[in-house]
């Protein structure tokens, strides 16, 4: 956790810039891991068969390193430490609402709702988790942060691709 989950401290004050990439690599427990892979899944799969393998794996680094900058500039004098890929999903969840603003997700697995307005709840409940400053253990500025990374890429894709290496 000292080298590989992000600590927003150690990234300001030693450089420790890495941890931006590796928190996404580590979880809190089998259920954390086990639902950042259903949602990845859920939403993931189809983006993935759309876009391609390589832009969507692009796509998931910039969110969540996009969250983790977040979490970062938010929280710079931090020592705890924020860990999983919830972050990059919430940027894959964002995606497929705009992708597929339409498609009905089945909430619960039993009430219907349309991907667009989903995606808006979650983002909604994450907006006020952050401004409340709720300690629940949860990154919540992580969550909104890849959500807003995901949605100014999707929007402005012409200033990615003047940066070299980017090309959607």
């Amino acid at each position: 956790m000292l080298f590989l989950g992000l600590r927003p401290y150690l990234v300001w004050r030693r450089f420790y810039i890495w941890q931006l990439v590796t928190y996404m690599f580590l979880h809190g427990g089998f259920m954390h891991l086990l639902m950042n892979l259903f949602a990845l899944w859920m939403f993931g799969s189809e983006l993935e068969e759309q876009w391609g393998t390589r832009v969507f794996i692009q796509y998931f680094f910039i969110t969540g390193i996009g969250a983790g900058l977040c979490t970062t500039l938010f929280t710079p004098y931090s020592f705890i430490p924020t860990i999983g890929a919830s972050g990059a999903i919430y940027g894959i969840l964002l995606a497929f609402a705009m992708t597929y603003p339409n498609r009905i997700i089945y909430l619960n697995f039993l009430f219907p709702i349309k991907a667009k307005y989903f995606a808006l709840i979650f983002g909604l409940m994450e907006f006020y988790s952050t401004i409340s400053q709720r300690a629940d253990g949860i990154a919540h500025i992580a969550h909104l942060g890849g959500m807003v990374i995901g949605y100014l890429y999707l929007n402005n894709r012409n200033i990615f691709r003047k940066i070299k290496g980017f090309r959607h």
